[in-house]
Order: C-alpha cells, then structure tokens, then sequence
C-alpha cells in the first residue's frame, strides 16, 4: 500500500551516499573497461528509480507474499542449475526473454524478505530446535544450487547473512556459544583437510586460491597473479593515484595484467587510479552506508523492518569486507563484486531494491515513533 510521508523524514543522506559510491565506481569502470561503462548508468538510473518506488510502498505489502518469493527464488536456481549459461567454467547466468542476469545475487535479496516474514510469523518459539530446524532446512536447498554452481564465494556470503538474519531475529546467547564451540574446530579441522593433496572437498581452482594466499610468492605467477598484481597497482597509486583513464606505460591496468578489472577487482582501479584518498572514500561510503543500514535497523517499527535493514548491512558491509580484502591480499581470492562499485546490472539492480526497503523501513520508524 503506498502511504503519505513527510518529505524532511526521507534519508536523503543515505540516499546521496548511494549515489556517491556507484558514480566512483561507474568512473572506476569505465577507466577499466569502457565499453561497460553505459550499461552501468542505465543501472544507476533504474536503480534509483525503483528504490525510491519502493521506498514509498509499505514493505508489508510486500512480505506477504514472502512463500512465493522463496519459491520463485528456489525456481530460478534451478533454471540455472539445468539451464543455465556457462562463462569461465561457471554456469551463474540465464537469459529469459533476451534479459541475462545472475539469480545468485537477488538470492540474497530474496533470502533477507523472506526470513524477515517468516521470523515475525514464528518469533513465539524462534529458539525452539524444530523451528530453528525448519529455518535450516529452507536454507539448504537454495545454498547448495549456489555451491554447485560453482559459487563458492556467494554461497559464503549467504551464510554470513543467514547467521546475521538468525542473531538479530533473536537467536539465543546458549544457542549461539554452543554453535561456536562445535564450528571452530569443525572448521580448523576442514581447513586442514582442505589443505592436502588428495583432498576431493573443495573444487581444485579453490584449493589453489587458498595456497596462493597461504604461499604468495610461490604462486605468483600462477593463481596468485591477480592478487600480486592488484596489490602493486593499488601501491603505485601512492596517496592521490595516477588519475582516471591515464596513459602512463607503468599502469597495471594499462598493461592488461588484472584481468576483468571492471568486476571483483575494480578496487585496485581505484587504487592504482584515485589513490589512498580514493580508496579510503570507497571504504568509509560503504562503512557509512553499513551503518546507515544499522541505524534504520534500531529505529524499525517491527521485527521484520529490523531483519530487512540488518540483512542489508550484512551484504554491504561483510561484502566490502570481503572484496577489498581480496584486492589488498588480506584474504584469498573470493571473486565477490564490491557492493554499488563493480560492474554487474543484477548486483546493482539487487541492492537497490534492497535499499527502497531500508529506505521505507525506516520512513514506517519515523512515522510511530514520532
């Protein structure tokens, strides 16, 4: 149902820092590739559009229909599980009516309204073991049509924000520490495992990564070339960078030693090209927009406005995390885009929509509380 609000109770400010980011990175993509850069200002343009749409219809309205959006979500998993198509030994894409777009990024969109409904509908007995359970085995299904796809890196992040969606829905401390006592060695264990040479776990492209990263200067010219590249090129831009689509001969971008720079690794465009300043505006953007996020979270007139906006400063913020991570060799080589700065229409186009539910949760707060 759209509603009445006063105009002084919109988040402009989120709204600006939104706009902010995704023009640092439609600069940053088309510096790195700039046949991708037009198809980027569409998705500005239409994210906005549909974020401030949404923005001024009650999210209620929407999680009503929170089965169909698990179900329509489940469906198009499957349709690139068997009909998918394929890019670099990865079927993520499928094209319906000539659009091409990844379900694994509106999977996450589609996850956080649908446990925002479903946790509001069963927040009595939310700890119980059978409910507890039951949220477990809806994730399953989703999570491992991701993996196979393969998709190690988002199917990661949709663990992070499930464990996010089950700590704000109000997951008991007891739960929670005993869950802790039985995943840290689990995962020392695995990781362990994940190590040897016979391992069948993990595909070995991902084994690979993770050595790369462990033993960097073993593999630099190997797996660990992307990353070694991208932490020279963001080093070279020094504190104020080399400048937006420069012609200097020592540019890592312009000798074509990062491959598909536009996408997980635009953060070392902007590295190597706006400089330390540049890359600290992109970290406190997102950092700000996290806690942006955080903030129409506490003042959320319900459950389900604070699962909504919580569940968004998960995928902005631990993402950012992840990506930039990655860029500087932090972590090993995920392949997860930067929220609102890679190149991508379904990502950007996602997190919009996520972001006209923030917007609106947080116009419903204002509206109660004031």
């Amino acid at each position: 149902m759209l509603k009445r609000y006063r105009v002084r109770d919109y988040d402009f400010k989120l709204v600006f820092m939104l706009i902010a980011i995704t023009v640092i990175g439609i600069m940053a993509i088309g510096s790195a590739n700039a046949e991708f850069q037009s198809k980027q200002i569409l998705g500005l343009v239409v994210g906005l559009f549909v974020m401030v749409v949404l923005s001024l219809f009650d999210y209620h309205t929407f999680l009503k229909f929170y089965w169909i959006m698990y179900f329509g979500n489940l469906a198009l998993l499957l349709l690139v599980h068997f009909w998918g198509d394929t890019t670099n030994n990865a079927q993520r894409w499928i094209t319906i009516a000539g659009i091409k777009f990844q379900p694994s990024e509106t999977a996450k969109i589609l996850l956080i309204l649908f446990y925002a409904q479903y946790i509001m509908k069963h927040k009595e007995h939310f700890n119980s073991f059978k409910n507890l359970a039951f949220m477990v085995i809806l994730f399953i299904p989703q999570w491992i049509l991701i993996y196979k796809q393969p998709d190690l890196s988002t199917s990661v992040m949709l663990i992070v924000i499930f464990c996010v969606l089950l700590y704000v829905g109000g997951l008991s401390y007891k739960i929670i520490f005993g869950a802790l006592a039985v995943i840290i060695p689990v995962g020392i264990i695995l990781l362990t495992l994940v190590l040897q040479e016979d391992q069948n776990i993990i595909k070995d492209y991902q084994q690979d990564r993770i050595m790369a990263w462990l033993h960097p200067d073993e593999y630099e010219n190997t797996e660990g070339y992307q990353q070694t590249n991208s932490k020279i090129a963001i080093g070279s831009g020094q504190l104020f960078g080399k400048g937006l689509n420069n012609n200097e001969i020592a540019s890592v971008k312009n000798g074509n030693f990062i491959s598909e720079p536009q996408t997980d690794f635009i953060f070392a465009i902007i590295g190597e090209e706006l400089g330390f300043v540049g890359g600290c505006i992109v970290i406190v953007l997102s950092s700000l927009i996290s806690i942006e996020c955080v903030l129409a979270a506490r003042r959320a007139s319900d459950i389900e406005g604070t699962v909504i906006c919580a569940g968004m400063a998960a995928v902005v913020g631990f993402q950012s995390f992840f990506n930039i991570s990655v860029a500087t060799g932090i972590m090993p080589n995920t392949g997860l885009p930067l929220p609102f700065v890679s190149y991508g229409l379904t990502s950007l186009l996602s997190l919009y929509i996520g972001m006209g539910f923030v917007l609106n949760v947080r116009l419903q707060g204002i509206r109660k509380y004031s």
